[in-house]
């Protein structure tokens, strides 16, 4: 059973199509990002969580029962940046290491995301941000194409794992900003 008896279906969907197309849900284009922007582009990403914070509009309480809160969405994105930062810790020390499964769905429950207070979230989520941001202004040229490998095989380098937390920034931001949140 899921958070306050209800279940939410599992995301199951591989994302990593945005690494070589446009993003049709949020229009996050990774080919035309350059990597050298991603920090700025990160931290901006965190002060907009902020603004909808500050809107009131990051809160608990499901739009529907197979949808997560607006807080969840906060909580997840926190948390996704910190495991990729981990991750890109992890490709930058050893040589093509396989990455820890990380189950969203399990941590939003375990975690109680839907319980955790809105304005210490979002500082959290600003500080996750800045982390990887600092993290990735200190990647060098050589260290950029260091490879890592989810648990089902998928090879990420640096550089697509940086792209690919940028769109989970912006696809979640997208997510609590439109109208029916």
């Amino acid at each position: 059973m899921g958070i306050f008896g209800r279940v939410i279906t599992p995301e199951d969907k591989d994302w990593t199509w945005v690494l070589s197309r446009p993003c049709t849900e949020c229009g996050f284009d990774a080919g035309a990002c350059n990597k050298g922007r991603i920090p700025g582009l990160l931290r901006e990403n965190a002060a907009a969580w902020q603004e909808v914070l500050d809107l009131g509009r990051i809160r608990s309480g499901r739009p529907d029962p197979s949808s997560w809160s607006t807080l969840e969405y906060a909580c997840h994105l926190r948390d996704a940046l910190r495991c990729l930062e981990g991750r890109i810790d992890l490709m930058v020390a050893e040589e093509d290491p396989v990455f820890v499964l990380w189950d969203q769905d399990a941590a939003a429950e375990e975690e109680r995301y839907d319980e955790q207070d809105p304005a210490v979230v979002v500082d959290e989520l600003t500080a996750a941000a800045d982390s990887l941001a600092i993290r990735l202004e200190g990647i060098s040229t050589h260290e950029w194409p260091r490879q890592g490998r989810r648990s089902d095989g998928v090879t990420f380098t640096v550089a697509m794992i940086s792209w690919y937390a940028l769109h989970e920034a912006n696809h979640h931001l997208s997510d609590v900003s439109t109208p029916h949140r």
